[in-house]
């Protein structure tokens, strides 16, 4: 057959569109592509939540793809194994009760389970606000391209309604630390945004699932931005807490729509 140029570009931008506008109105919106809001967006898609993930860099999968320092290999306990045969995620047993895959597999599975279940990934968009309504409950997000946001051009963004918002934005807590600037008198969770500790994986990873939550009306934090907010340590290349904590969300989010 002979390719025309136009066609192709008409296909993307057509095709690209529609859906985009079809998500302006969601469910469930996740900001942050790592590897909390991935297993959240599955287990939301899988309940039938119309769920979209916006990621402001070019690739998904957050700080998972390198590993530890690079080795690309990461560490789940025991407690978070039946999260990687949910998503055939290969390992092996290191030790008892510690399991080693490989990075890469895990984002490129991870990312299949949650495009499969029927989540829509919008990847290069930055959020940089929310929107909000009465008693300055979470309805919504400001966005705008991530290359945008990244030069600091002067451009007006556009917006998109959700029912609930999910931070997974990591170690900056990005979503709550704007609602907790921009909204007087915000009080996210027991006591404001904190910012993490230093790492001590054993107390990271049972924390989170004590600060995986509510922290705000209609903004639920997850993953390494929960410990962020409550002050908890970080925990370094052991991924089961992260894991956990997007299965925590998600079961919150569905809850909270009376999924």
């Amino acid at each position: 057959m002979e390719l025309d140029e136009l066609t192709i570009t008409r296909a993307i931008v057509e095709e690209y569109s529609k859906v985009f506008l079809d998500y302006t109105d969601v469910d469930v919106a996740l900001v942050g592509g790592g590897p909390a809001n991935l297993v959240a967006a599955k287990y939301l898609a899988d309940a039938g939540v119309k769920t979209i993930i916006f990621e402001k860099k070019l690739s998904i999968g957050g700080g998972m793809w390198a590993g530890g320092m690079m080795f690309p290999r990461i560490v789940v306990q025991e407690e978070a194994r039946h999260l990687l045969d949910d998503f055939n995620i290969n390992y092996h047993e290191y030790e008892k009760g510690y399991y080693v895959a490989s990075s890469i597999e895990s984002v490129g599975r991870l990312i299949t389970g949650a495009t499969a279940a029927g989540a829509e990934i919008f990847n290069l968009i930055d959020v940089e606000d929310v929107m909000i309504r009465e008693n300055d409950a979470v309805c919504g997000l400001v966005i705008n391209w991530g290359p945008v946001s990244m030069n600091r051009l002067h451009v007006d963004p556009l917006a998109i309604r959700a029912k609930v918002v999910i931070d997974g934005t990591g170690h900056d807590a990005a979503i709550c630390s704007t609602v907790q600037r921009k909204v007087p008198g915000a009080q996210l969770g027991d006591l404001g945004v904190v910012g993490e500790k230093p790492m001590w994986a054993d107390v990271g990873e049972r924390i989170l699932m004590e600060t995986t939550k509510e922290v705000y009306p209609g903004l639920i934090v997850t993953g390494m931005a929960a410990n962020a907010v409550a002050g908890a340590p970080r925990m370094g290349p052991i991924f089961g807490g992260m894991m956990l904590s997007g299965k925590k969300a998600a079961e919150i989010a569905i809850e909270k729509l009376g999924r």
